[in-house]
């Protein structure tokens, strides 16, 4: 304790010293320094209780899934969004190609659009669903996410709920594929396809599954965008307890 005192000490009388021929924008780094030292001495780890950092992280996290979930639901919030965009999967790219090829572009383009609408339409009920799953953060994962990568609280998130949030998002989906008549659309789409000469290999895909998981992939895409922003833009710490929180960091 006393080498660590005379080490403190000897950085403020540094500081002093330096301080009357220094610049005063250069001044700063070596006040946090001897504050960041200051703080490891006394063992003082600021005013954050294990409460406020739950709570912080529980509402940077409810913030990121309430934002996505509004963007996400929005008119062409999927459809227009080229980065969750839902599209053929990859093992059908082969019947749009082929469809597209034989002038039935237009039926491609109905499917496209219908299970952008879908994941649209099922986005407004999944924030709640989302949210839910924040509450069973502990106060030993919130630390790990605070001092944790940018998307460190999603990744978290992702890995710990995906299952359960699949099996609740996926009724959803499928109720609002049959509201946007995408089964309709992709019933066609395939049965088109299935229907072209042999040496075509038939496929069947599982159009619910495969709208779930891009639907789920969308919304954690901008919860991560939240997060880095949150993390990031002080501006867009939107209450007390989010500055206290991630500025404290």
């Amino acid at each position: 304790m006393k080498k660590n005192v005379f080490t403190l000490l000897l950085l403020t009388i540094s500081f002093l010293s330096w301080a009357q021929q220094t610049p005063t924008k250069k001044k700063s780094s070596l006040f946090d320094k001897i504050n960041k030292e200051a703080k490891k001495i006394t063992g003082e780890t600021g005013t954050l209780s294990n409460d406020d950092i739950i709570a912080g992280l529980k509402e940077a996290l409810t913030v990121g899934a309430t934002n996505s979930g509004s963007k996400l639901s929005a008119a062409d919030g999927f459809f227009k969004d080229a980065a969750v965009k839902v599209l053929m999967p990859e093992e059908a790219k082969k019947v749009e190609k082929t469809l597209r090829s034989a002038g039935l572009g237009k039926l491609v383009d109905d499917a496209i659009l219908s299970v952008n609408r879908a994941a649209e339409d099922a986005s407004k009920s999944a924030a709640p669903i989302f949210v839910n799953a924040i509450k069973k953060m502990s106060f030993q994962d919130a630390l790990t996410i605070l001092k944790g990568t940018d998307t460190a609280a999603t990744s978290y998130l992702k890995k710990s709920t995906n299952t359960d949030l699949t099996a609740a998002f996926k009724p959803v989906i499928e109720s609002s594929l049959q509201k946007t008549d995408a089964t309709k659309h992709w019933k066609a789409v395939f049965e088109k396809y299935n229907s072209l000469p042999t040496t075509f290999k038939k496929v069947n895909t599982d159009l619910t599954g495969y709208v779930t998981q891009k639907a789920l992939d969308g919304i954690f895409y901008y919860v991560a965008d939240e997060e880095k922003k949150i993390r990031k833009d002080p501006a867009a710490r939107a209450s007390d307890l989010l500055k206290k929180v991630f500025g404290s960091k």
